[in-house]
């Protein structure tokens, strides 16, 4: 098994199981069989471009997680891609204003974090 099948492969049953998701229960979303998405997750086949973007979908990850080529797991919620993807329809201005908020609350929402970690 390659390395680039190794990490598709762990990922692939990490993220089924973090759903609480059956193989025979990812296979119907995707078209495929369990037996089939078990022989993903031990590495033995690896899917075809269209079937791996099927899986990508059903498991909410960008296909680029999938099969290893981002390691930002926090990218894996769509809705947060689609949001962040929309920042860039807009203006320089108006992006950076909308980023500066999101800095301030993300500071400030650590800096609470840090403190009830202390107290």
């Amino acid at each position: 098994m390659t390395e680039d099948n190794e990490v598709f492969a762990s990922r692939l049953l990490a993220l089924r199981k973090q759903r609480g998701w059956s193989q025979p229960t990812l296979a119907k979303k995707v078209g495929t069989s369990g037996a089939i998405i078990g022989r993903y997750e031990r590495g033995e086949i690896t899917p075809s471009i269209g079937v791996a973007r099927k899986l990508a979908e059903a498991l909410e990850v960008t296909l680029d997680y999938l099969v290893g080529d981002n390691d930002l797991n926090s990218i894996r919620d769509k809705a947060m891609l689609n949001r962040w993807q929309s920042l860039e329809t807009l203006k320089p201005e108006e992006r950076e204003r909308i980023l500066y908020v999101i800095d301030s609350l993300v500071r400030d929402a650590k800096t609470r974090q840090t403190y009830r970690a202390g107290a």
